[in-house]
């Protein structure tokens, strides 16, 4: 199979879709694989790292959209991307298309059959191929947080752990699912005092066994996010429902209640956001205040740390791509149900029933297609 891996455009964007390893492991299979020149610049390699393992280099990018028969990138196809993708072809990546109808109108009239990470599945409903991304994502918004808290960036100047005899940083993380964990994981560590709110009081055990009873496990409702949220320096929204817009916990009414100087991080912002006002930012420019509450947006927060997440992701999505290529994305699904709820788009059809509801679009189950 030929496969094209295009150099990823979004904003400070520099993860890449395939490693030199993965692109080694596909070539062994005897599948050819081209990158775009400069596509593993952003990750300190060089097009040599590639064609040591055998793999081509293409000096455009319109060249391997028009020749691959499979792209593997990170991040969604920007329009003029969509436009160069055809029917016949496979596109394995990130869509988030809940959120975003130009993305899925222009992928539906190109024709092409679209596998979104994000929803591909897993034993017990976890989401391998997002898991990652979410481990990234969590660490970083601790991260971001306690820089935006600083006052030259528009916080209130809070130190998230404090020194001796002072308060450390009151930190609200709302989801604790694998972002969730992993944000009050280390804010945590940097000294925080960290309450964790979830609707799953399985998972708010489990979360306590974890943290030793050193983060506070509570129960979500509208009233404890918003008192919790009234009262926190840093609020991290770490909410998922697969595939689907993203629930708007944190209304206008509450961040207007929130301290003037407190930050939110929007972790959820690739999925429509869980706060009323979140807008999609850039890493260029990732702030912006409403009601004095200074509010971190980026869509795509692993991007930050690329070396980090490539091979994090490449761990996760290798094993799907080969098996896509070694017996054709059909059979693949048709033997992996799990690879099959990947599936959002093929040949003009949208296949994931939660982007139809969003969109108010008709669904045609996958099932019906293979």
């Amino acid at each position: 199979m030929k496969i094209g891996v295009p150099k990823e455009i979004k904003n400070h964007e520099y993860r890449v879709g395939l490693s030199p390893a993965s692109a080694k492991e596909l070539i062994t299979y005897g599948h050819e694989v081209t990158i775009e020149t400069g596509a593993a610049a952003g990750i300190g390699l060089s097009d040599e790292a590639y064609t040591k393992v055998g793999a081509k280099i293409s000096n455009s990018a319109e060249s391997i959209f028009a020749e691959s028969e499979m792209i593997i990138k990170v991040k969604e196809p920007q329009p003029h991307e969509c436009k160069q993708l055809n029917k016949g072809q496979l596109l394995f990546t990130y869509l988030h298309l809940a959120p975003d109808p130009t993305q899925t109108e222009l992928l539906l009239e190109s024709g092409v059959t679209a596998i979104a990470y994000e929803t591909v599945t897993g034993p017990n409903n976890s989401l391998p191929l997002l898991a990652p991304m979410s481990e990234v994502a969590g660490r970083l918004a601790a991260q971001a947080g306690a820089h935006c808290l600083e006052r030259a960036q528009g916080g209130c100047g809070v130190l998230m752990g404090g020194v001796p005899g002072t308060e450390p940083a009151k930190v609200l993380v709302i989801g604790g699912g694998v972002v969730g964990q992993n944000a009050a994981y280390i804010a945590r560590g940097m000294g925080a005092n960290v309450t964790i709110l979830d609707r799953s009081i399985a998972k708010l055990r489990q979360l306590d066994v974890e943290f030793a009873g050193k983060a506070n496990c509570v129960y979500s409702t509208n009233e404890a996010i918003e008192r919790y949220a009234s009262e926190s320096d840093l609020v991290i929204g770490a909410v998922l429902i697969p595939g689907a817009n993203a629930p708007k916990l944190i209304t206008r009414e509450i961040i207007s209640k929130m301290k003037p100087g407190s930050v939110v991080v929007d972790v959820a912002i690739d999925q429509g956001g869980c706060l009323e006002t979140s807008k999609a930012t850039t890493h260029q420019d990732p702030t912006f205040v409403v009601d004095d509450v200074v509010h971190y947006c980026v869509a795509n927060m692993p991007g930050a740390v690329p070396q980090t997440s490539t091979y994090a992701l490449n761990n996760a999505t290798l094993p799907f791509s080969l098996s896509m290529a070694n017996q054709g994305w059909q059979k693949a699904v048709q033997q992996d149900p799990h690879l099959l709820n990947g599936l959002n788009v093929h040949e003009g059809k949208l296949t994931y029933k939660a982007v139809a509801d969003a969109q108010g679009l008709d669904y045609i189950d996958p099932a019906s297609l293979i």
